[in-house]
């Protein structure tokens, strides 16, 4: 296994804070729809209650989860009512904290999300956050690199870390390499040893291998089942919803293997199909946990984890950002700058 020495650095200052205004600038949706129905308003802005931080977001994250449930589909049966804000990583300072000696006291830099999957909210300029969903911001990253790490970040090491128990020796292939989950995934598997194999486009080729992929395949022109066998874990972010990913997937792995689906409803049937080709087969759902972010977060500062901002956009062009996000050659992560700092 290769241990990288993780830099521990005392908490930094405080930074000035000031009284939340009573309203707050925000994205909302009226209604499920697509990019366009992405509109600004004005809302009140949300008050904590016991365990809970109010954060002033400096940046906001933009997962497929937010385009999905924009649409009808991914959480949207979890939006208690309409307009409803959408968003749930951020990267901001804490305003107000649950009482006068917490851990995060104002001013304090802080990544982390919004309650998931019930409420979000960090598209807006400030939200409110479990306490236990937040850590201190890394910081060596900006307010800007920060806020694309925690749902991708907490994913990918859920999926590397906690379910294929990543090693020395372990054999991983892993789709969609170069997204957001992707590029940490890989990151983490050969952080802790294992020998990666990622599927991506032949332009992200040379930036996998430098995440730490032994092995790129290109595929828009190699059919991965056709150069790889016996693998010990398949981390899919693709599923059955683009060239039978899942099943070709099921075809690469040693005996008694494990295939991890991370797209929700991307192949219904794939545990039945696993169990047939003599494989174990789980669906992976993101846990938000302050505990390990701040552990990533340690990662992200000694330099052994780095995440990779593609795009920025502005706050009010997020219908923009989610278009962006839907092309689907995001290389790495795209923010919303919602305020300075």
């Amino acid at each position: 296994m290769r241990i990288r020495s993780l830099r521990s650095t005392s908490a930094p200052p405080l930074e000035p804070v000031a009284a939340p205004p009573a309203e707050m600038r925000a994205m909302v949706i009226g209604e499920p729809g697509g990019p366009e129905a992405l509109g600004a308003a004005s809302l009140a802005v949300p008050s904590p209650v016991l365990s809970e931080v109010l954060v002033r977001v400096v940046a906001a994250g933009i997962n497929p989860i937010d385009a999905k449930t924009r649409a009808g589909a991914g959480v949207s049966g979890a939006v208690g009512a309409y307009p409803a804000t959408l968003g749930y990583d951020f990267s901001g300072v804490v305003v107000k904290s649950p009482f006068e000696a917490h851990p995060l006291p104002p001013g304090t830099p802080v990544f982390g999300m919004a309650s998931f999957p019930r409420t979000g909210g960090t598209y807006a300029e400030y939200v409110v956050a479990p306490t236990l969903s937040v850590a201190r911001k890394p910081a060596a990253l900006s307010h800007v690199e920060a806020a694309g790490v925690p749902l991708a970040a907490l994913t990918a090491w859920g999926l590397v870390v906690e379910t294929a128990h990543a090693h020395e020796g372990q054999r991983i292939l892993i789709h969609a390499a170069s997204g957001g989950v992707g590029h940490f995934a890989v990151q983490f598997a050969a952080y802790f040893g294992a020998h990666v194999t990622a599927t991506a486009s032949g332009r992200n080729a040379s930036w996998v291998r430098e995440l730490g992929a032994a092995v790129v395949i290109d595929h828009n022109t190699t059919r991965f089942d056709e150069v790889v066998a016996d693998v010990d874990v398949v981390i899919d972010l693709v599923g059955n919803v683009h060239a039978d990913t899942g099943t070709r997937s099921l075809r690469v792995l040693r005996p008694g293997g494990l295939y991890i689906l991370v797209p929700t409803g991307s192949w219904p049937g794939y545990a039945e199909a696993a169990a047939a080709a003599g494989v174990r087969a789980t669906s992976y759902k993101v846990v938000p946990d302050g505990g390990a972010l701040a552990t990533i977060g340690r990662l992200l500062d000694s330099g052994a984890v780095q995440v990779y901002i593609d795009r920025v956009f502005d706050l009010d062009d997020a219908a923009s950002a989610h278009r962006e996000l839907e092309l689907g050659h995001t290389r790495g992560k795209i923010v919303l700058q919602v305020a300075a700092g």
